[in-house]
């Protein structure tokens, strides 16, 4: 089973699609995770709410990852499951770094543990196409 995804090679209008796509997802994503006060006041929806925002980044940007690799990963399961753990991740360096927000104590632990069980399904994915 190949990684490349045809729709590469044969559809360059849903490629450009795609990239517009994901590029939106990134790049508003990483605005809004690295520049949440800036990024609240582009959206005006207040009241500011900077845990909030964090959040949204990082499923903007586990969004991004996941719609970028969909052009060259033709496993879906694969695909979901590192856009999961990317989202993942961020949302648990969100409450990492906001932990004097609010949240509760097992916040981070628990999402920490969601982001590694992800991460060992994309190992056992992996380890199992190569057999």
């Amino acid at each position: 089973m190949s990684l490349v995804t045809p729709v590469r090679r044969r559809q360059p209008v849903v490629v450009a699609a795609t990239l517009v796509c994901a590029a939106s997802m990134l790049g508003l994503g990483a605005w809004a995770f690295l520049g949440p006060e800036s990024f609240s006041r582009f959206i005006d929806y207040p009241p500011y709410n900077r845990h909030l925002i964090h959040d949204a980044g990082a499923f903007q940007l586990g969004i991004g990852v996941t719609v970028l690799l969909a052009l060259w990963w033709a496993d879906g399961l694969l695909v979901a499951l590192t856009g999961f753990a990317v989202a993942s991740g961020l949302h648990t360096v969100s409450h990492a770094i906001d932990d004097r927000l609010g949240g509760h104590a097992g916040d981070v632990p628990s999402l920490g543990l969601l982001t590694l069980v992800a991460v060992v399904a994309i190992a056992g994915r992996l380890r199992g196409r190569r057999s």
